[in-house]
Order: structure tokens, then sequence, then C-alpha cells
């Protein structure tokens, strides 16, 4: 993809800047009942190009994410990168600077985003450095302190693009795009020690049935298995798949091959997917459809795929980041190019594929005022405002505010009964219960954004409750009771 680096409106005075942003921001209120702000502009010491990721927040209320180059430590042999903090009200910290050490041995290029583990830290991996210069996987603390957990050395995968998740077995699973057993990418698991299983090395059916260069992550369903999406840099279509945790996989979809006239249901499915709460799993294809500009798509566990939307260019073209369920039950996501102005749409979409655009991103020449071409996908934080980045210039971090309802997420999304449960949300303080599908359970106000509890006996798969002084808030998804 183009490296569109468009500099001009960084140079403009803080007051210009602001009237334009201002502008933007009341057309967005005049033309729907949403307001758009652009909360962070990257400048290259502050880091530069968030590229595929999307940011997370953490149980301490603020946002936390990745840009794959700039920071303290970018220079002409080295692209850096950074990890960052940002408050809701918009300060953003830099946590840490890549290729702070000789020769990048603590990695560089962090294109992904990150995870919070259970004890607190976030986890991550950058694409390139480490001892092999293949990348890594990294922990860091909240007070930006790095640990190298793993250096990748081909045989075990290299360059992850993606980021990682922590499974219900408390161990964090995730993608290389190339190297393993026939250098087409791997799905592996790792410890929080840093003992790394492969699971998966792709191309190893004839053709690369299989699948090859996994771009995105893996996603745990409520079996249990984990499931993700193949880019197809071999085959050059892509692959749905399904894999137990004993690397047990099966291909569940084929896309058709990048520049088939006769592409109905797209190709190169390098967002990943989405459980959905009826089960399905959701997702986007960047090539494809009729027009060409891709595709939404849902598939079922049994790998049946049905086309919701085709780009047309007016309502977005080549959507590179995967789908967020909003607790409205819709689905949101973004396209890199293409919309109402050309540079980028967000769209919000149902499960039977009712489609609306939301904001076209305005870039005309060098002139891009709200950032362009958004590449990573969207988080929606607990106060129902959706977070998203932008690639073009320097990027941006921005936020959209659709009126949504304030809601919890739990943490993990599913546990035996007495496991130990963080909760966030927000204006947590003074909660009066808890309840799992209607049952009580023992907690503790941590913060104002952080709750842990105790998954009671007789508690089974359903909607966590809290209750405030100010309402009561439900989880954005059924937490799911394991034997």
């Amino acid at each position: 993809m183009p490296n569109l680096r468009f500099n001009l409106f960084s140079k403009l005075s803080g007051e210009i800047r602001a009237s334009i942003l201002l502008l933007i921001v009341v057309s967005a209120i005049g033309a729907s009942a949403q307001t758009f702000s652009t909360v962070v502009d990257f400048n290259g010491a502050n880091g530069e190009d968030p590229e595929y990721m999307t940011a997370i927040q953490g149980t301490d209320g603020n946002f936390y994410g990745t840009t794959s180059s700039g920071g303290a430590h970018q220079s002409a042999k080295s692209l850096g990168g950074t990890v960052f903090k940002l408050t809701p009200e918009g300060q953003l910290t830099t946590l840490y600077s890549f290729c702070a050490r000789p020769s990048c041995v603590d990695g560089e290029l962090p294109f992904a985003g990150l995870v919070q583990g259970s004890d607190g830290n976030f986890y991550g991996t950058t694409g390139g450095g480490g001892t092999n210069s293949l990348g890594t996987v990294f922990k860091i603390t909240s007070a930006g302190v790095l640990t190298v957990l793993h250096s990748f050395n081909s045989a075990d995968g290299a360059q992850p693009r993606s980021p990682l998740i922590q499974a219900s077995d408390g161990n964090f699973y995730g993608t290389t795009s190339i190297g393993g057993a026939q250098n087409d990418g791997t799905v592996f698991k790792i410890t929080a020690a840093g003992a790394l299983t492969t699971l998966y090395s792709f191309c190893a059916l004839k053709n690369c049935a299989d699948g090859s260069a996994p771009i995105a992550g893996v996603v745990q369903a409520t079996d249990g298995n984990f499931y993700g999406t193949t880019g197809g840099l071999d085959n050059d279509d892509g692959t749905a798949f399904k894999l137990t945790p004993a690397g047990v996989l099966t291909t569940l979809y084929t896309f058709c091959t990048v520049g088939n006239l006769d592409c109905p249901h797209g190709s190169y499915p390098a967002g990943g997917l989405v459980q959905g709460s009826d089960g399905n799993f959701y997702g986007t294809t960047y090539y494809g459809g009729p027009s060409g500009f891709g595709t939404v798509f849902k598939l079922t566990a049994a790998g049946k795929l049905t086309t919701l939307h085709t780009f047309v260019q007016t309502d977005g073209e080549n959507p590179f980041a995967g789908l967020v369920q909003g607790s409205d039950g819709a689905f949101y996501g973004n396209t890199f190019i293409g919309g109402s102005d050309f540079s980028g749409e967000i769209y919000k979409i149902t499960s039977t594929g009712v489609f609306t655009s939301l904001y076209g991103f305005y870039c005309e020449s060098e002139f891009c005022p709200d950032g362009s071409n958004p590449y990573g996908g969207l988080l929606q934080s607990t106060d129902g405002t959706f977070y998203g980045t932008t690639f073009g210039g320097r990027g941006t971090i921005f936020n959209l505010n659709m009126g949504l309802n304030p809601f919890i997420e739990t943490r993990p999304s599913s546990g035996k009964v007495g496991a130990a449960i963080r909760i966030l949300g927000t204006d947590l303080t003074g909660a009066t219960s808890v309840t799992f599908k209607g049952v009580a359970a023992a907690f503790t106000v941590v913060s104002a954004s952080e709750i842990r509890a105790t998954v009671p006996a007789g508690a089974s798969t359903g909607i966590v409750e809290v209750t405030t002084p100010s309402g009561t808030f439900s989880s954005n998804a059924r937490f799911r009771v394991t034997p």
C-alpha cells in the first residue's frame, strides 16, 4: 500500500488548524447526530504511522497503542516505532521508543497494537528487530518498562503484523506473516514467561490450499477454538480457518483470486474475523465484489459465507481493517480509500447487511485536516465512543461519538466459577452490585474504571451487570461460564 506522507497540514499554525478541526466537528454535528474529533496528530517525535494498529482501553481507563515508526530512535538505519498511552482527555505520552538498544534487539516496527494481560501488563509484537532482526514478542508495563519475551528465528516464524490475544488458558496467541516450516507464516502460542510453541505452519498442503501469509491475528470463539484469516500471498486469494488449541487446522472458506473479474465474495481478507453475538463471524475483504473494491461478509462456523455488502467507491474502497461489534449490536469499520470524500470512510453495517456511511475523510492534495486513509480498526470505549487511526501524513488518532450508551467489558470474556474477573467501565465508583446473568457476585471497586469480581456459584453464560449510583451498566457481550 502507498505510504502517504502528507505534511502540509502539520505545518499550519495552531490557530488555523484548530479552526479547521472545529469546522469539521460542527459540520458532523449538523449533518447527523454524531461528532468527529481529531485527538492526536503524530509528528514523528511522538510516533508516526499507526499502520495496522487498533488501540485498546486499559483497566485504568486510558488508551494504549503503537506506532510502526517514529519515536526517539528513528534514524536512517531504523524506522523505530513507539508504544503510547492516551488519556480520555487527549494527552498522549510515549511510553517506549523502539530500537533503544544496540542492533534493535528490543525490536522495531510494532505494526500491530497491544493486549492487556490478566496481570495488568501489556503484550505485543514487533515486525522487525530482535536478536535475528525478524521480529519479537514483548511485554511492557504501564510505566514503560519493556521486556523482550521472544525473538523470532524464521523456523518459528518471522515478521508478525498482528496483535496478540490472551486465551482462556492464560496463554497468548498470534500469527507471523512469514517464516515457519514453509516460510509462509504461522500461528503460535506463547506463555507470559516467553515459552513459544508453533501451533501451525501455513502452506503445508499442495498449492497452499490451507492458506499462507496471515496478516491478521486470531480470535478465540465461544467453542474454545481459534478462528482467523490468511492473506494469500502465495495463492493470491486468502482463506478463513479454524484451529484447535492442539493445532489442528480446518479451512472453512477459500476466497477467490485477486484480479478475478468474477469475484462476488471478495479476496484478500486481511482484517481478520470477529465473532458476533449471534455466534457467526464477520469480516472484510480488501479486494473483490462486483466492483472490485472489497466486501463485508458473514461466515458461519461451518464455513457458509454470505456477502453482506460490496463497496462501490462512493461508500468506500478497500477495507483493510476488520470490524468491531458495537454496543448497539451493529458492526463498525472503515475503508482505506474511497467514500464520500475519497480518502476513506467510516461505516456501520448490521448483521443483515443494512449499510450506513458515517464519516468521509477529506484530503485534497497535501491538505488533510482530519487525517486520511484509515488503515487500522476501530475500538469502542466503555463510554460508547469509537476511536481509530489514520495512516495518511504521519497519522492521527480520532474519535467518533455516535451517542451510544456506556457499557462494561469483562476481561477475560469467559471463566469458571470462582475465577477472578476484571470489569472495565466508566464511572464505576460507588457500585452497589455486580451480577452474572442475575446471580450476585462478590466484588471490589478498584477505581472509577475497574472492578474486580469473582464468578459466583450458580452463574451461567449471559450478560454481566453493574449497578452504580448513576445507573446500571450491561456488558457489551455475554460472559461465558466454562466448565
